[in-house]
């Protein structure tokens, strides 16, 4: 899985044009204009003891992170936030502070009440068991 980081154009009060990684900067506000909407980039793996979900949610933390389930559904939303240079403004970009947003449903196969969550470097990782009804299990034959 790859990981990317954004890169915001801006200008400082001298007028050069920088380029810079927009992860290691204090924060300054865009004008304003609509949020976009994204679906993140997903991987997911079955295995027999549940679901892995994977998530890149570059620029979103902890805090501006919602995972919630509602009946047999599923939810992620996540606000990214780019931040800019002290004393820059932004000239331009592709997509500003985005929102990402993804549902999914869930199987009554699956324990949505043990759903675990981790987020490190803008990767969100979700792990959905089984309920132990649902996993495999041997069945021992005996002889009469």
């Amino acid at each position: 899985m790859t990981q990317t980081t954004d890169i915001a154009v801006a200008k400082n009060t001298q007028g050069t044009n920088v380029s810079t990684d927009a992860r290691r900067s204090s924060q300054v506000q865009a004008p304003s204009r609509p949020r976009s909407t994204v679906m993140p980039h997903m991987d997911i793996y079955e295995t027999a003891d549940g679901v892995t979900l994977i998530a890149d949610l570059p620029g979103v933390s902890a805090d501006r992170l919602q995972i919630r389930t509602e009946s047999d559904r599923l939810f992620i939303e996540g606000e990214a936030r780019i931040d800019v240079p002290e004393g820059f403004t932004i000239l331009h970009t592709e997509l500003r502070d985005p929102v990402y947003q993804r549902s999914f449903s869930l199987s009554r196969e699956m324990d949505a009440s043990r759903i675990s969550a981790q987020l490190k470097d803008g990767v969100l990782t979700l792990t959905i068991p089984r309920s132990e009804a649902a996993k495999p299990r041997k069945i021992e034959v005996r002889t009469a």
